[in-house]
């Protein structure tokens, strides 16, 4: 058996989107009828620290209401035969860990935690319920979720390209590879490590060298899934 056995995946918001989770809708800059600048910057946790604490509690509850998918827990599958899989997601649930999925990497921050608003280093799990105007951390600042806002560093970058370089197949699902830095990750692969991208704009969306599989997450990745668990390797289809 092959020992080409590590699969890094990259998924943004189209692998949660099969889960009911909507989207960052780019194109009118508005997330949820909200306009993304007053709900994900620091300037409007600045401005209106309340509404940002309602709008993410409101999330929030969407995503504890919501189930993995097909997708999701194929990918934990093959790590539970046997297989090395690490999971660089955009996306701030927690469905690949509810699915199985065992080393997860959250590069946008992960809503399910709070963090210290002076302090980034102190994080405090949010098994139910939100954040109020008055929660402090330990240090006495006010608690905001543990997400990356827009004009925001991404902390996990250097170790999610790090992981992308070790790589035997890099699957990048749901996800228009347009969000920087994150799309940059594709860069850091060797340039003979085989990639592919599952999505329905697949064919419009891939780079040059990237395997297109016009799918849905659902759809496209238990396939892939169930033929390298057959084939005890990770190869092209």
């Amino acid at each position: 058996m092959t020992t080409a056995r590590h699969l890094v995946v990259f998924t943004g918001s189209g692998i949660s989107a099969e889960s009911g989770i909507k989207t960052f809708r780019a194109s009118d800059g508005l997330w949820e009828d909200h306009p993304v600048e007053e709900v994900a910057t620091p300037q409007g946790w600045q401005r209106d620290p309340q509404r940002v604490l309602t709008f993410y509690d409101q999330r929030r509850e969407q995503i504890r209401s919501a189930q993995p998918n097909a997708a999701h827990r194929a990918l934990a599958s093959l790590e539970q035969a046997g297989f090395r899989v690490t999971v660089i997601t955009q996306n701030i649930d927690d469905l690949h860990e509810r699915a199985g999925s065992s080393d997860v990497i959250h590069l946008h921050g992960e809503i399910l935690n709070a963090r210290s608003s002076a302090d980034e280093r102190m994080r405090y799990p949010l098994v139910k319920g939100g954040i109020a105007l008055g929660d402090l951390c330990d240090k006495g600042s006010q608690l905001r979720p543990d997400v990356v806002w827009f004009g925001e560093a991404v902390p996990l970058f250097e170790e999610a390209c790090e992981l992308a370089s070790q790589a035997d197949f890099l699957l990048v699902v749901g996800t228009s590879l347009a969000v920087m830095p994150a799309a940059s990750l594709l860069s850091y692969i060797d340039y003979d490590t085989p990639c592919a991208l599952v999505d329905p704009d697949a064919d419009a969306l891939s780079p040059p060298g990237v395997l297109a599989i016009n799918a849905t997450a659902g759809e496209g990745v238990p396939v892939l899934v169930e033929r390298w668990k057959r084939e005890g390797a990770l190869t092209l289809p």
